[in-house]
């Protein structure tokens, strides 16, 4: 974003002049997130998210390479060495215990990140890219979630592994091979841990090159507000630091705060007991059910119990489950509405509140046994979910009557006695 009222760098001695002209890395960090990245003055908490992100990515990749030394892609060792690592490795289980429920964390600020678009619709335009790469962030962390969660060789992990992918056996033709390619043979055992734990070490770093895109992406439009209004003056921004640095790093200290506590406390909360179980191929677990930040879209896999015509209910489950977040890369075409901040948008508004109660629903039947009623719950979330991307969003934006929006974002802040007044000092 170039604005002719930004701060311009300025080295200040002569090392720094001779840096500025062999490699601009200070200029680029200056214009990225300093004095020289003018921002909307009227950003919330709810933008916080992406710097969490960032830092929870940090967090995987640096926890992930220590444990990765200790690691071994081998059946017979896979569980040992997860063992050795919690019990015999200098602060090995606080690595452990970091890399797990960073996991969590992680997809819970990323949700928040999601749900924070849909609200106040991040991804119109001119900011579709933006909202695209974050769609290729998430498919791919969970690409990485699921293969992390295979490695330690517990009961759940193997079996969740012989779950997930015998879904592609529904694909038709090309399942199977899949399947075969997928595991390295006909069941989970050392070619699939081998494959696993080299994506799952590998991925997290395409993960950066991707949020490198995505933030260069973010640069060029600037980032949106909740207002939705464009920026128009000087009077709209302030410099990103002092002010958003500061508002980041309390956030991040909140973070922290919550994070320290569960890995301290509950470092076992959101996993499963039997992953405490090694793998038994020949003991089936009463009730297989992946991590929690799977869950909403193992309820819309699992929603879908008849065939329809030719095609196969598992076929269908599977197509469901990649279309609810392949619905998400066409939603800046199908919101029509000019009007971006659900908070002038009350019909919009009502049905993003209904989504949200929709998706708490979904996660609840993810995480809940494949039977009655929790099944017919989730067809009935899952119905609402494709109805409300392809039909309500797409109707209301064309039809719903919305607020009058605020000139300009200083109107937002000051409301426009006091946009006249700063306008009349200037």
């Amino acid at each position: 974003m170039s604005f002719p009222w930004a701060n311009q760098y300025q080295p200040q001695n002569g090392f720094m002049k001779w840096m500025d002209e062999k490699l601009p890395l200070p200029r680029l960090v200056y214009n990225a997130i300093g004095a020289g990245y003018p921002v909307p003055r009227n950003l919330n908490y709810m933008w916080n998210f992406g710097v969490l992100a960032g830092f929870c990515l940090v967090l995987q990749i640096v926890t992930g390479v220590v444990l990765a030394m200790h690691y071994a892609s081998d059946a017979s060792l896979a569980f040992g060495k997860i063992e050795h690592i919690m019990r015999d490795v200098n602060w090995g289980w606080l690595m452990r215990y970091a890399h797990a429920n960073g996991a969590s964390f992680f997809f819970l600020v990323i949700y928040l990140h999601i749900f924070r678009g849909f609200y106040y619709s991040s991804y119109k335009a001119p900011r579709e890219m933006i909202w695209l790469l974050g769609v290729v962030i998430f498919l791919l962390m969970m690409a990485t979630g699921f293969m992390g969660y295979v490695l330690p060789w517990g009961q759940m992990s193997f079996w969740a592994a012989q779950v997930i992918t015998g879904l592609f056996e529904a694909i038709p033709l090309v399942g199977a091979p899949i399947k075969t390619w997928l595991l390295g043979g006909f069941a989970p055992d050392d070619a699939t841990l081998n494959r696993f734990f080299s994506l799952h070490y590998l991925l997290p770093f395409v993960i950066v090159g991707v949020v490198i895109l995505h933030v260069w992406a973010l640069h060029i439009p600037g980032s949106s507000n909740p207002t939705g209004v464009e920026v128009k003056s000087e009077s709209d921004t302030v410099p990103f630091h002092p002010y958003y640095t500061a508002k980041d790093g309390f956030g991040l200290g909140v973070f922290m705060i919550l994070f320290t506590i569960m890995v301290f406390f509950l470092p076992n909360a959101l996993g499963h007991p039997d992953n405490y179980i090694e793998a038994n191929p020949l003991s089936t677990p009463a009730h297989i059910v992946p991590e929690w930040y799977f869950w909403p879209f193992y309820a819309i896999l699992r929603a879908f119990t008849y065939d329809f015509l030719f095609v196969p209910a598992k076929l269908l489950g599977v197509i469901a489950m990649f279309g609810s977040i392949l619905i998400w890369f066409i939603l800046p075409w199908l919101d029509k509405s000019p009007v971006r901040s659900a908070n002038y948008r009350p019909t919009y508004r009502m049905f993003f509140w209904i989504l949200m109660v929709d998706m708490a629903v979904l996660f609840w039947c993810g995480g809940a046994p494949a039977q009655e009623p929790y099944v017919m719950i989730s067809q009935i979330a899952t119905a609402y979910y494709f109805m409300h991307f392809l039909v309500i969003v797409p109707f209301i934006s064309r039809s719903e009557k919305t607020a009058p929006l605020p000139k300009s974002i200083t109107d937002a802040v000051l409301g426009q006695a006091g946009a006249t007044a700063k306008g009349a000092r200037a």
